[in-house]
């Protein structure tokens, strides 16, 4: 087969001219699928290479939602960036927004407040709820299952009120600051928070009856799609797809930050590594995100929410308005961008499509000399073609719905 660089540009019917005859002497047919096939959950282009309906190759074309997040980043300050990276996976804005603050403050050398963290928390396993819920919806309606993607947005809409109690906005919250938070938690978030959580475990527990046992989606995804431990690892896969192979590995526990050392709950980790593994370590991560919020919400510390310095955080408006100091400051980190020192750091986190990572390069200033983003989605859909060889063209769909990727992070 030709360099696929150089056949991404080639039409598909040119393609299966310039592919090698196959070794058996059979007939193959070259079909696309995508970029907008409904269930390819983004613009992804699938070339699929066919023998009757067996997939014997497969090709992932990515690039249609390329925005060029990275050089983006080159020209603006760290702040400024902080908006973009909702944009990455946008069903889970809340945890970009943790991981991007994570990686400036650690360049920073900054160590933000106990408070700071463990709202940080909520906001990493709100998301997390937030985007399972809609993959695990997406997935089973892919197969066939309406009712359980009506749930699933039902409580998910709540999760959306609570975005906009604390940020003011349902889906681009831009709520973490570099050095803490927009503002502290209102007075209404917890209550509204413990009457989510009461609800959630009967609607999660109702879409488990549903599918965990039903025979159509437990035909349409086991044994499906299966990969092995050591694939998975080869191929760079992070997460719950990684874990549903067997894998233990989570951030939160193999290398802690925002206080989750502090936190009791189980990493799910699959068996098989097929396509219903992939749905059970996503339900079950549900759970545990549910008892991690419990705990989150009853334990919140007192005390400051932001790292007293000005130099870092903008100051309080009544000292801006006050003080000739705190407005120099303001003017500084608002034009020119908090000062970084020179240096190269990585940081990533256990977001809910896998490990989202920063690698930021600074050579000073309030503007990153270069800014690397690791996303979770563009390693995971490597492994499409190990999937789906040996599969039939129906199988496409849920092998493509466990996976659970969003282009927004492929194509930054």
């Amino acid at each position: 087969m030709a360099d696929l660089h150089t056949m991404a540009w080639i039409d598909s019917a040119e393609r299966a001219q310039a592919a090698l005859p196959p070794a058996d002497g059979a007939e193959r047919m070259v079909i696309n699928m995508g970029p907008q096939h409904p269930s390819t959950h983004g613009v992804l282009r699938v070339i699929l290479e066919l023998d009757g309906e067996e997939i014997t190759n497969c090709w992932p074309d990515i690039g249609y939602l390329h925005r060029g997040d990275e050089k983006i980043a080159e020209n603006m300050t760290y702040a400024q960036f902080l908006p973009y990276t909702d944009r990455l996976d946008y069903l889970a804005p809340l945890a970009n927004n943790v991981a991007y603050a994570y990686a400036v403050e650690k360049l920073l050398g900054v160590d933000v407040p106990r408070r700071c963290k463990y709202i940080r928390v909520l906001c990493c396993e709100l998301a997390r709820v937030s985007s399972h819920l809609l993959g695990i919806g997406c997935y089973a309606m892919d197969v066939g299952a309406m009712t359980v993607f009506l749930y699933a947005m039902r409580q998910r809409e709540l999760i959306h009120d609570l975005c906009e109690t604390i940020s003011g906005a349902r889906f681009t919250t831009a709520y973490t600051r570099i050095g803490g938070l927009m503002n502290d938690l209102p007075p209404e978030f917890l209550p509204l928070l413990r009457t989510f959580l009461k609800g959630l475990p009967a609607t999660v527990n109702e879409m488990d009856a549903l599918l965990t046992r039903n025979r159509i989606f437990v035909d349409r995804t086991k044994n499906v799609g299966a990969l092995s431990a050591a694939d998975a690892i080869d191929l760079g896969l992070t997460g719950p797809n990684l874990r549903a192979c067997g894998v233990d590995w989570d951030l939160r526990k193999a290398h802690p930050y925002s206080a989750y050392e502090e936190f009791d709950f189980e990493v799910p980790v699959g068996s098989v590594g097929d396509c219903y593994d992939r749905y059970l370590v996503r339900m079950e991560e549900i759970r545990q995100s549910v008892r991690i919020l419990h705990q989150a919400a009853d334990n919140l510390p007192e005390g400051p929410w932001y790292v007293d310095d000005p130099k870092i955080f903008l100051p309080r408006k009544e000292q801006v308005l006050t003080k000739m100091e705190e407005l120099i400051h303001q003017f500084m980190i608002v034009t020119e961008g908090i000062n970084a020192p020179p240096g190269e750091v990585y940081f990533s986190a256990e977001n809910p499509k896998g490990e989202l990572g920063f690698l930021i390069i600074s050579r000073g200033g309030g503007v990153p000399h270069r800014l690397k983003i690791r996303g979770p989605s563009f390693a995971n859909l490597q492994a499409l073609p190990k999937l789906c060889i040996g599969h039939m063209v129906s199988d496409m769909t849920a092998i493509l719905g466990s996976l659970d990727f969003v282009m927004g992070e492929c194509d930054r």
